[in-house]
């Protein structure tokens, strides 16, 4: 192993499995490797897997075994299965697939460069020095960089395969956090996402809205965004957070999952619509501009067409900007995945089309309202140097296609005032004079 120096790097899944991909990369990188684009051109191949949905576990098998066949021809290529797949399935995935010769759970990444110099083996055991171990990452030159600040969940949701493959929550510390935001913003970033699968169970030496306050005094950061929060423990002191803090940004992602109290009984989300509607409701009186996304999930076991009706109400009466929309899916582990009256596949499509197209025509209006507004954007690429074409986003998350007349040299990292001439499902268009 001593002599490979080329690495394919392939990632699934969620903001947290790609950040876990930049310090994949970057312990490698130290050992002397480059990445390339080709597995055919590699020495060394790591898939980090996703498993919250079976579509992402049938993406990585399908993958997985093409790699198969490059094998038989490359036989000293060695190949790393990390991520989530990989703690769920630990000595198994080696069992099924005895090509594979490593296999490493996302607690366990730091380590990746020690099980690459040694024969076959399974890294899927606890670590409770996870947030407490600073890894090196290989970031893309941009503008906007992820930061973790809490690892895991305790809530056991009935349908979430997460507190098993990540195990329970445990906060980065609070110096650690600062340190490296710090760090980013000497070497050019403007923005961070501050990452975990609830932040707001955030608890160091300060709360998360606390923590907030500390990122926002970063001389040079110019905005603060943050993912996911769970509406059990959105609090008012988030809400005036977001408001008063200049660099955090009118945009929060509140999964809902549906609009039935039986459903979200069910699936063990521990409020209540009625509950979730007057966090919404605190939200857009607090700072009327804020958009708000969510998840919704078609199909629950047991979900009637009534509970199907209360979550497609929901979506009329909240009027989200846009939704993360997806079948039920069984994981292993999850207590959903063993429920009575689970919904068959065409009237989990059927509902889950019906509910991305209410949201599609929600969208589109909550975008052409936006139409003769001015947006402060941060220009995040060229895309277009001869034409003086950007692309930027809002800070309420809208991407934006700007074209300028100006003769100002518009560079990435600039924030500036677009005028919004156009409107789109996914994308807004404006100029900048």
């Amino acid at each position: 192993m001593d002599k490979i120096k080329k690495v394919y790097l392939y990632t699934w899944g969620c903001q947290m499995n790609f950040h876990d991909s930049e310090k994949i990369m970057g312990l490698l990188q130290e050992e002397g490797f480059s990445c390339v684009n080709n597995p055919k051109e590699a020495d060394l191949i790591v898939f980090n897997t996703c498993s919250i949905r079976k579509k992402a576990e049938h993406k990585f098998l399908s993958q997985v075994g093409r790699i198969k066949h490059l094998k038989k021809s490359k036989p000293k290529i060695k190949i790393v299965v990390a991520g989530c797949i990989a703690q769920q399935m630990g000595e198994t995935l080696i069992e099924k697939m005895p090509f594979i010769d490593y296999v490493i759970g996302p607690q366990n990444i730091s380590k990746v460069k020690e099980i690459i110099k040694k024969d076959t083996l399974v890294l899927t055991e606890d670590n409770p020095l996870v947030a407490e171990t600073d890894l090196p990452t290989v970031r893309k030159k941009g503008i906007s960089a992820w930061v973790n600040i809490i690892y895991g969940c305790n809530n056991f949701c009935s349908y979430c395969i997460v507190p098993y493959t990540r195990g329970r929550e445990r906060s980065r510390p609070l110096k650690n956090i600062i340190k490296e935001i710090k760090e980013l913003v000497s070497e050019g970033f403007k923005e961070v996402t501050l990452l975990g699968q609830n932040v707001n169970s955030y608890k160091a030496e300060v709360s998360f809205p606390e923590l907030l306050k500390l990122v926002n005094k970063i001389k040079g950061l110019e905005r603060i965004r943050f993912v996911t929060s769970h509406p059990k423990d959105f609090s008012d002191d988030l809400i005036e957070a977001i408001k008063h803090l200049d660099k955090v940004c009118e945009h929060i992602h509140l999964p809902l999952q549906s609009g039935s109290d039986r459903i979200l009984k069910l699936m063990n989300r521990k409020y209540s619509f009625s509950e979730y509607i007057k966090k919404i409701e605190k939200l857009r009186t607090a700072i009327p501009e804020i958009a708000i996304t969510t998840d919704i999930i078609a199909g629950f076991p047991s979900e009637t067409e009534k509970d199907h009706k209360a979550t497609i109400n929901a979506l009329k009466e909240i009027e989200f900007d846009g939704i993360f929309a997806f079948k039920f899916s069984p994981r292993p582990m999850t207590k959903a995945s063993s429920m009575d009256e689970q919904i068959p596949e065409d009237i989990k499509s059927q509902r889950l089309l019906e509910i991305l197209r209410l949201q599609d025509s929600i969208t589109d209006k909550k975008n052409k309202s936006l139409i003769g507004t001015y947006q402060e954007v941060l220009v995040e690429e060229s895309i277009n140097t001869l034409l003086k074409r950007f692309i930027g986003r809002t800070r309420t998350n809208k991407i934006v296609d700007i074209n300028t007349l100006c003769e100002e040299n518009i560079t990435p990292g600039m924030l500036i005032k677009v005028k919004i001439t156009e409107a789109h499902r996914h994308s807004l268009k404006g100029f900048f004079k």
